[in-house]
């Protein structure tokens, strides 16, 4: 049962009168309270009806909400809480209610490195202790991509805390390139996930152009002063990234029109989970073979998307593209071929 803002609003405040037991409540009375602090609260001046208050007490009464609150009524008139200890707010979360928890913080624990969601699984457990009913454990109904072993998720929660509050940081960065870590001073500005791994999207201080940065890459990290943060003042990152499969961009780079050729049978594949959003269908062949259009950013994820389909897939155009897609199958076939060679 759905419930909206303002009718939470009115039960935390009947709520909190019927527990103020020195004081007799008519119907009258918990009209004006509702309404006092609907008006405070929200703003809205109009108050309630009586109908709506008598609505209230009948829900919060029955099961539907899972308060099941003694309310009660004295010579006829006055309202109040039979158990003078209840309270909505010590109401316990019904079967249903936790089932729908767990399958959220199933989901939610998907974000590794975020100590969050470790402190909401430990009180989803507390709390399920506190309601359990049965003896079986409950199986999990919902199981998602993840790679416990991947390095670098212990950054994801500072991180996270100096984009919000602003807080430019020394990070100790060694790139696969690189033979040695190198210190330098960042303004964090996005974190961004792709296939599980995590990078942040940041500016360092001595530069002028975003860079993108392996969280597993990270060997150290430290706060440095709020004072000397410079915000980011380019496009937003929803549009920034817009046009690129994961994360390798520059701000120069712009989507270039790219046609595909898709065999038959990896076509239904294609059509039911898109390359990336721009994905259009141009033609479909008589033996089930399609050709389609993506606007992307040329980068390695691109590549790695395409080479993954094997010899299903043929790049029509760019012809940047194309040479280089056909330069790297003809390494990947020469691997081979030498292969051969040395077995003979």
């Amino acid at each position: 049962m759905a419930i909206n803002k303002l009718a939470l609003i009115r039960y935390k405040i009947i709520d909190n009168c019927l527990r103020q037991r020195h004081r007799k409540w008519t119907l009258d009375d918990l009209i004006e309270k509702v309404s006092d602090g609907i008006y405070e609260l929200e703003g809205i001046h109009s108050g309630v009806s009586k109908r709506t208050v008598q609505g209230d007490i009948q829900l919060m009464r029955s099961n539907k909400l899972g308060y099941n609150a003694p309310i009660v009524v004295l010579k006829r008139k006055y309202y109040t809480y039979e158990d003078a200890q209840y309270s909505i707010s010590n109401s316990p979360l019904s079967d249903n209610d936790m089932a729908k928890m767990k399958d959220a913080v199933d989901i939610l624990k998907h974000l590794n490195g975020f100590s969050y969601f470790d402190e909401m699984s430990d009180m989803i457990v507390r709390l399920e202790n506190n309601l359990s009913k049965k003896n079986e454990k409950n199986p999990s109904y919902v199981q998602l991509e993840s790679n416990k072993l991947l390095k670098g998720l212990k950054w994801i929660t500072p991180i996270h805390k100096a984009i919000r509050e602003k807080i430019p940081l020394l990070i100790t960065y060694k790139s696969f390139k690189s033979a040695n870590e190198q210190d330098a001073v960042y303004y964090p500005y996005l974190l961004k996930e792709y296939r599980n791994r995590w990078f942040v999207i940041c500016r360092p201080r001595k530069g002028k152009t975003l860079i993108t940065l392996a969280l597993d890459r990270i060997e150290d990290m430290a706060e440095m002063t709020k004072a000397d943060y410079i915000e980011y003042e380019g496009v937003d990152f929803e549009r920034y990234y817009a046009d690129t499969i994961g994360v390798t961009k520059t701000e120069k780079d712009r989507g270039h029109r790219v046609i595909l050729r898709i065999d038959s049978y990896n076509a239904p594949y294609v059509l039911t989970k898109p390359i990336h959003n721009s994905q259009q269908l141009l033609t479909k062949e008589e033996n089930g073979g399609i050709t389609i259009r993506l606007d992307v950013v040329l980068n390695f994820e691109l590549e790695r998307e395409i080479l993954g389909f094997g010899e299903c897939i043929q790049v029509l155009s760019p012809k940047i593209l194309r040479d280089k897609i056909k330069r790297r199958t003809s390494r990947m076939f020469q691997q081979y071929q030498d292969e051969k060679e040395n077995n003979k």
